[in-house]
């Protein structure tokens, strides 16, 4: 009895696992949903799209891109959560929902590391060091030397308690012992135009938001937060150039599936994705905006992942920062 019930278990699972490769060897047959937990604006909507249009072409059919904002990406990330595991919808989720979100929450709708598959990382935007063009500096030491003898004085705005923008300016006040006071806006083109108009000092501001301003020479670069210069800002240092190894800060940028999502549709999601990442005319548009494309195995993005959020939960506790 034991050897048959054994043996029925054998060929269901047997069954299973066959109908799964049947499954993965004819994916994708209909267009893929690609959910974007942010607004139809701002850094991550164009990089996501132009991925989409170069990865529809390896799949063969087309990756729509769906917006759906709310709650700094858990919104939209829950949604892929609840949905099927079958390669049909993915989410392209940040690093601030899946490293940063969990340590500023509350509570979580769900677990970035149980409920959802790594399959790629694509994009890395790193933030940049700005300031206004009143202030007396024009390196990283300059600048910590001004704002040690101006404590509190100095007005960093960002996108939001949480955001990239803040933490990279927690994680500058806790390496450099420093004190700055911390500007949130709703809408961060808002506190651009404030830098640009003096009512704020600097800003730790992603590359592709400040780009145009920078080489418009209306604000002032200090230093890029990212191990390597940028084709995009040549001439602007790194943070490790500049004197402060370690300082490093970038919004970075995944793509997911539902967990229980089949292995061999993960990989060749994996494999296109990375192929897409090669594309040069992928690669020109992004180097255009400042922005990196990565790629690599989804065991390279959990890893990734864990020292992320390892890195980033410092910083939150470091700055005090909460989201009910």
């Amino acid at each position: 009895m034991q050897a048959t019930v054994t043996r029925s278990l054998l060929l269901a699972a047997v069954l299973a696992l066959g109908v799964a490769a049947g499954h993965a060897q004819d994916y994708p047959s209909k267009p893929v949903k690609l959910i974007l937990p942010f607004p139809p604006a701002g850094t991550v909507d164009p990089i996501t799209r132009i991925l989409a249009d170069t990865l529809g072409k390896a799949l063969g059919h087309n990756v729509v891109v769906e917006n759906k904002p709310g709650a700094n990406g858990n919104v939209g990330t829950l949604e892929a959560v609840r949905s099927a595991a079958d390669g049909y919808t993915l989410v392209a989720a940040s690093s601030g929902t899946l490293a940063t979100n969990p340590a500023l929450y509350k509570s979580m709708p769900f677990d970035p590391k149980k409920d959802l598959v790594p399959v790629a990382l694509y994009a890395s935007v790193p933030n940049i060091l700005v300031v206004h063009l009143s202030v007396p500096v024009t390196s990283l030491s300059e600048f910590t030397s001004h704002v040690r003898a101006n404590p509190g004085k100095l007005n960093f705005g960002s996108s939001g308690n949480g955001s990239s923008m803040h933490l990279a300016g927690e994680l500058y006040r806790k390496m450099s012992a420093t004190s700055m006071t911390h500007v949130p806006y709703a809408q961060v083109g808002q506190a651009t135009n404030d830098l640009i108009g003096g009512q704020l000092q600097l800003m730790f501001q992603l590359v592709p938001g400040i780009v145009q301003h920078v080489r418009a020479g209306t604000v002032r670069p200090i230093a890029i937060l990212s191990p390597k210069r940028l084709a995009a800002l040549p001439n602007v240092p790194t943070s490790a150039e500049a004197g402060m190894p370690g300082l490093e800060s970038s919004a970075w940028f995944g793509i997911l599936a539902p967990a229980g999502t089949p292995r061999a549709i993960v990989q060749k999601l994996n494999r296109d994705i990375n192929a897409a990442l090669k594309d040069a005319a992928l690669l020109k548009r992004y180097g255009d905006l400042g922005v990196e494309a990565l790629g690599g195995s989804p065991e390279d993005f959990a890893r990734y992942l864990e020292e992320e959020t390892r890195k980033w939960s410092e910083v939150v506790r470091f700055s005090g920062a909460k989201i009910d």
